[in-house]
């Protein structure tokens, strides 16, 4: 009995971060795949790899607190297998639909109805948790306005790089080992911009392991049935799974239909919430990629807008056009590199002094955003985890599961 029960918690381990893989791929290479800057099954490939690599450099501390810390009710075999069942489906559901969720507060979600079923909940943890989700995005977004009132434009001329056609780089295979060298239409700076563009998403996928990973085999560690790094080599595993097979429609919907997000904004918003997400990580804080990732770009918007205002007009109470699709201001907008696919080089412009560029340049927000998939978007994003806490709760309360 006892290995049948450990023999099924692996097998929904497994589940659990076949699901994360489909959702969290989508989230960090989507911007890559959009921009025709990668496939997706050579995302997926470098997704496994540093999600891997981010469980087993920083992911222990989330285990550690999801595992033992958030709870004392003991994970036996079953409650464990039940706490990832739960996980799994409210991902399963959210992937069904081609949706992103947040991957921590669904797993921290259903272990807290556990807690709070049998009384157990570590309140002291659970506030710090839910401080630190609170004030995240905060600072997600005041850094991305920063960055998009002050940088911006700067970062724009740095990266404006156009797709040219063939390949980016060609082989002499004539010696023992092949040397690789630009492509015959390849720019250096054309090279440049796609390493960046591939490194960030190489980042975003080390955050999201350091993240996420815990989130699949942390009942596991808790209860005994397998050790840390075991356990994190097999969440790993089975995240590259998921982003090897339902990520691709995840990557559809980050990378086409959401956003025409313009390819520098893509590249600021990656940064800033991987490392938000990652700081987190080390702490033993499960953070939401996503959540995070959008109050930086809605900061990056609005840093961009207020380059309109000066401080004097600020004073006598004149607001600037707060619009997210201010992001495409300074090229462009219908050449500059976008993650919905569109490619181009925009052309140098000398960058405005803030507070002297035009307000009728501003487009508005419906220019960068798709509203019924934003709205889908940010419906599923709080419910799937609503769904895994009441769900949870109500099993572990009035069924008797040991």
């Amino acid at each position: 009995m006892v290995e049948l029960l450990f023999a099924l918690g692996v097998l929904v381990a497994i589940f659990v971060g076949f699901n994360i893989g489909g959702s969290s791929t989508g989230v960090a290479f989507g911007p890559a795949v959009g921009s025709d800057t990668l496939s997706k099954l050579s995302a997926a490939a470098l997704m496994t790899i540093f999600a891997l690599a981010g469980g087993l450099i920083v992911g222990p501390e989330v285990v550690e607190s999801l595992g033992s810390d958030l709870v004392a009710t003991a994970f036996s075999p079953l409650i464990s297998i039940v706490v990832l069942f739960f996980i799994g489906v409210a991902l399963f559901l959210s992937n069904v639909v081609g949706v992103p969720a947040s991957t921590s507060m669904t797993a921290v979600g259903a272990i807290a109805g556990l807690g709070l079923a049998r009384g157990t909940l570590n309140a002291a943890l659970m506030l710090e948790i839910v401080s630190w989700w609170l004030v995240s995005p905060i600072i997600a977004f005041w850094v991305s306005g920063v960055i998009g009132r002050y940088f911006y434009p700067r970062l724009v001329e740095w990266f404006a790089v156009s797709q040219s056609e063939g390949a980016l780089l060609d082989f002499d295979r004539s010696g023992a080992v092949p040397r690789p060298s630009l492509g015959e239409n390849t720019t250096q700076r054309e090279f440049i911009g796609t390493v960046v563009v591939i490194g960030i998403g190489c980042y975003m996928g080390f955050s999201a392991g350091a993240s996420n990973v815990a989130n699949a085999v942390a009942p596991l560690v808790g209860n005994g049935s397998l050790e840390m790094y075991p356990a994190i080599l097999l969440g790993g595993g089975a995240i590259g799974l998921g982003a090897f097979t339902i990520a691709r429609r995840t990557m559809d919907t980050v990378g086409n239909d959401l956003t025409d997000l313009p390819l520098v904004a893509a590249i600021v918003v990656a940064t800033v919430a991987s490392t938000i997400v990652t700081f987190l990580s080390a702490l033993g804080i499960p953070a939401s990629f996503v959540i995070i990732a959008t109050m930086s770009i809605v900061g990056l918007g609005w840093g961009r807008a207020t380059r309109t205002t000066s401080l004097s007009d600020t004073v006598q109470g004149e607001s600037p056009v707060a619009s997210v699709g201010a992001l495409t201001t300074d090229a462009e907008a219908a050449d500059a590199p976008t993650v919905g696919g569109k490619k181009g080089t925009p052309k140098p412009a000398e960058t405005e002094p803030i507070g002297e560029e035009s307000r009728e340049d501003i487009p508005s927000a419906s220019d960068l955003f798709e509203p019924g998939t934003t709205a889908r978007v940010i419906f599923l994003q709080n419910i799937v985890p609503s769904i895994a806490t009441l769900a949870a709760y109500l099993v572990f309360r009035f069924l008797p599961i040991a």
